[in-house]
């Protein structure tokens, strides 16, 4: 049963195989074009594997047959000419010279039958013909090159018939520009030795003559003209510059131009770099060699490219027209087996019969989209248009770079940055990396004492965040490193010449591999330099010398209520009291007669009436109250005044006592641009100085206008010469720099600098590679992962916190920080000072008692030692204590004088100590 399943199967897929159309597309082809013709057999063969049913849901598939002739054979090519259209091709993919193009279009025209042409283009322009060309006209191209580089005499080198043409259409180009004038001197070659003869000739003939060449043939004979002209050390390589006429420079062998050595400037049809041709080029790269001949490296030829875009060009024509016409299918299926239109007789005598060619030519004109070789579409004539070209330079020091494009919609050359090509080349993977960095705290420190007594060796001499940095790199991507420090101790600067300088000039010039430092990423450095993702991000911030606190007065605890209201309140202390004294006098309900002497009196005398006054205003109360209404109602307001009173002085006590204030001279950026007292500027070469000098905001640029003509000059050499400008300019100084250096310097001895305002931008510090490296996007992958993993997160709580100033001790203002001594000493000063008064008016008071009741009295106390009414203690009156007790009172009187004087004078010792012992005692807890 399951054999019988098995076989019905296999004849159903059999069948509905067989059922298939097939579409016949033909193919001439030169034997020297065998990448062309790779190319045409494996696009046919994936389109069909890829969409085995057709397109749109279809049931066709593309069958192909190809010759190979020698296309310099007019008869040759009529033959296969003949062959094709026979057999029914709906079109023909191939190439032609200027032999056998007229022979082409000829055939295709009589017989109205699509031919795609991935060779030689006709500047003649004509819209009723059958022919499609893949190469694109580019004659403007190559004046556009002249033009830039202002060259007003060319060498042209060519080697066939075909040169002759491309020369004619060179001239019609430069007539179209009216002040353009270039002379163009001929020179056909056979061979490329030749060439290089001629080379020599004219360098021979005049060694300081600079020479412009225009090689006009295949790229492959180009590369070996300029490599016999790069290994004759005879000849001076810098004279001459080479601009390939071909349309595939990056097909040369560039890695004898990795470093430079010469002059090259040449198009590039194919963008490596797009998606397209990555997928193109991988799948090239693994084809089997035996089945696809010419295919299994790396570097693609643009003539395969075009090839393979030819066929998507016819198949994305037909799959338009059986979209728009469902039926033409079976229109096709039916002209096969039965025409109502009589044959035409080839030169072979072949019978062909023409079948929907023009419709077929109208679809494929209408075709647009992104192919390998970059934008596809045609104009009427059947000729590329909206298409552009890259631009790729071989320089001195650099090597291959892309320098722009040339867009022929817009018929002019766009220049950008040069972007070094990735060259395919394996044997440095192995090798020991250079990594150029720069000396800053805390990033690239030297060490100052070796570890246990061993001297140092190599990188064991540094230390940092940037150094612990390159080995958690190293042991993420797998590389041997030795570190340097940038020549010039520069960043890197754009140059007036164009060239930069630092250590983004020394990856430009592929002296290092990478740079791992305080190295900002910025637009202009990406453009010539390649980075990876920030491994810290930061901010431009402003530093400043520590300014000096504000002082703190003994009696810094009146600072919540102005000299006037305290001056008010004590007068209003004294008008209610005052006033007290007197509606106790005039009301009846006050006076009252006392219990031990039956006297009339009244408890609110003058000291009485203060005192109770004092009570209220200390919110302590007294042991009297008024009695009367009148009396009542001067308690009652005076007690509401002392609430509120007491209550604003208590809220601003708080504040001040708990608030440090700072005074600052510049709190942000607004305020350095707003005056011109205090200098500001910025490492002499950077990302720092690079951002006032391109920024469009108004005050950045109004700094910029005062430190470019500040004299003398505001900007440092070094990071070190800007902290040191700040510290010994007496605040007249501002260096303007990253904001974690700053936080960093501040928070070291001797704490002298200070951070202020918040940070002018947002940017990030990332390894830098030169363009096109191939350890760019592990480094971008290792420094992800320590980022994801909180590795860096640690290493830069490692590096940057803690220090050596306290926090909160200089606060600015606004921040807050705990009770010192300082703030309170007043209250204490007041307090002994009270003290002090209160035992010396106590003895005044003995001593004037005394001496009254001695004068009244008529009692010798020598005989009796006191009197029962005497208010004077009886100790002090007795006799034998007499001296001795006004003794004891006037020396405690001294000793408390004494001690106090002593306590102001060595305060600050004990103040010292105590913060001495609390200090040890926090660092003891913490152990």
């Amino acid at each position: 049963m399951r054999s019988c399943v098995y076989w019905f199967v296999f004849f159903v897929l059999w069948n509905c195989n067989k059922a298939l159309d097939k579409i016949k597309i033909g193919g001439i082809f030169d034997s020297s074009s065998i990448y062309a013709l790779t190319a045409f057999r494996h696009e046919v063969h994936k389109i069909n594997r890829d969409l085995p049913f057709g397109s749109h849901g279809f049931r066709y598939q593309l069958h192909n047959d190809t010759s190979i002739v020698d296309i310099t054979d007019s008869f040759s090519v009529m033959n296969a000419l003949c062959h094709h259209l026979s057999r029914g091709d709906l079109a023909i993919v191939g190439v032609s010279n200027s032999s056998s193009l007229p022979v082409i279009q000829s055939y295709s025209d009589a017989f109205r039958v699509p031919y795609v042409s991935i060779s030689t283009t006709p500047n003649r322009r004509q819209n009723d013909t059958f022919q499609i060309y893949m190469r694109p006209i580019y004659t403007n191209a190559l004046v556009d090159v002249m033009k830039f580089y202002n060259w007003e005499k060319v060498t042209f080198f060519y080697d066939s018939d075909e040169g002759l043409i491309r020369l004619q259409q060179l001239f019609q180009a430069i007539n179209q520009y009216v002040h353009l004038i270039i002379t163009i001197d001929t020179r056909r070659i056979s061979t490329a030795h030749d060439g290089y003869l001629i080379l020599r000739e004219l360098h021979t003939d005049d060694p300081d003559a600079h020479h412009t060449i225009l090689l006009d043939f295949q790229t492959s004979k180009a590369e070996q003209i300029i490599l016999k002209v790069y290994n004759d050390t005879a000849i001076n390589n810098a004279r001459f510059h080479f601009l390939l006429g071909d349309l595939g420079i990056l097909e040369m062998d560039l890695s004898a131009f990795v470093n430079g050595g010469v002059n090259i400037t040449g198009f590039q049809l194919v963008d490596p770099y797009h998606q397209n041709s990555e997928i193109f080029m991988l799948r090239w790269q693994n084809l089997d060699k035996n089945l696809w001949p010419g295919a299994g490296s790396y570097h693609v030829n643009y003539e395969a490219a075009l090839s393979s875009d030819a066929i998507s060009v016819f198949h994305r024509a037909f799959g338009s027209i059986l979209k728009e016409e469902p039926h033409f299918l079976m229109s096709l299926r039916r002209n096969r087996y039965s025409s109502n239109k009589t044959p035409m007789k080839c030169t072979d005598d072949s019978d062909v019969t023409t079948r929907h060619g023009k419709k077929i030519l109208k679809a494929m004109k209408k075709v647009n989209f992104q192919g390998i070789t970059g934008h596809v579409a045609f104009d009427e004539s059947g000729h590329r248009k909206d298409f552009t070209l890259d631009l790729y330079t071989v320089e001195m020091f650099r090597g291959t770079a892309k320098v722009g494009y040339w867009s022929q919609k817009e018929k002019r050359i766009h220049i950008q940055q040069p972007k070094l090509f990735r060259h395919q080349n394996n044997s440095a993977q192995n090798r020991t990396r250079i990594i150029t960095t720069i000396l800053k705290e805390p990033y690239v420190m030297i060490k100052k004492k070796p570890e246990n007594g061993l001297p140092f060796v190599g990188v064991e001499n540094l230390e940092g965040f940037c150094i612990d940095l390159a080995r958690l790199v190293q042991e993420k991507v797998g590389f041997d490193f030795i570190i340097k420090f940038v020549g010039d101790d520069s960043y890197g600067e754009l140059l007036p010449n164009g060239t930069w300088d630092g250590m983004v000039g020394e990856l430009i010039r592929h002296e290092a591999d990478m740079a791992i430092a305080s190295f900002t990423i910025t637009a202009d450095r990406s453009r010539v330099i390649d980075f990876t993702k920030p491994f810290m991000t930061l901010g431009i911030s402003i530093m400043i010398q520590r300014p000096n606190p504000t002082e703190k007065p003994f009696f810094s605890f009146m600072d919540p209520l102005s000299y006037e209201i305290w001056m008010c309140i004590v007068f209003a202390y004294i008008g209610v009291s005052v006033v007290l004294f007197l509606v106790s006098r005039f009301s009846p309900k006050e006076w009252h007669v006392t219990e031990t002497e039956h006297d009339i009196a009244n408890d609110f005398s003058i000291s009485n009436s203060l005192w109770f006054s004092l009570g209220a205003l200390m919110q302590q109360g007294c042991d009297i109250s008024p009695r009367s209404v009148s009396g009542r109602i001067v308690g009652s307001v005076w007690w509401f005044f002392t609430l509120i009173i007491i209550s604003s002085y208590t809220a601003n006590l708080a504040a001040f006592l708990t608030v440090e204030r700072m005074l600052t001279p510049i709190n942000s950026a607004e305020d350095l641009a707003k005056q011109t007292e205090i200098q500001y500027g910025t490492i002499m070469s950077g990302a720092t100085k690079s951002f006032f000098k391109n920024s469009q905001y108004q005050t950045y640029k109004r700094m910029w206008a005062f430190m470019s003509s500040a004299q003398p000059t505001v900007f440092v050499q070094k990071h070190e010469d800007g902290i040191e400008r700040v510290r010994n300019s007496s605040g007249k100084y501002a260096y303007i720099t990253e904001s974690t250096t700053i936080e960093y310097i501040s928070n070291k001895k001797p704490c002298d600098t200070l951070k202020v305002g918040n940070n002018l931008n947002s940017n990030g510090f990332g390894i830098a590679t030169p363009l096109g490296s191939d350890l760019r996007h592990q480094l971008n992958f290792a420094v992800l992962n320590l980022t994801e993993n909180g590795v860096l997160a640690k290493l830069q709580t490692k590096w940057f916190d803690g220090g050596d100033c306290a926090k909160g001790n200089s606060n600015l203002d606004g921040g807050q920080s705990a009770l010192s001594l300082d703030n309170v000493a007043g209250i204490f000063y007041l307090l002994v000072g009270g003290l002090i008064i209160a035992i010396c008016s106590a003895g005044i008071e003995l001593l004037y008692k005394a001496r009254v009741e001695s004068s009244h009295s008529k009692v010798n106390y020598r005989q009796k030692p006191f009197s029962k009414r005497s208010t004077v203690p009886r100790l002090f009156l007795h006799n034998r204590f007499s001296c001795s007790l006004c003794f004891v009172i006037v020396t405690q009187i001294i000793i408390i004088i004494i001690l106090s004087i002593i306590i102001i004078l060595l305060y600050p010792y004990f103040y010292l100590f105590g913060l001495i012992f609390f200090q040890k005692k926090k660092k003891k807890n913490y152990v």
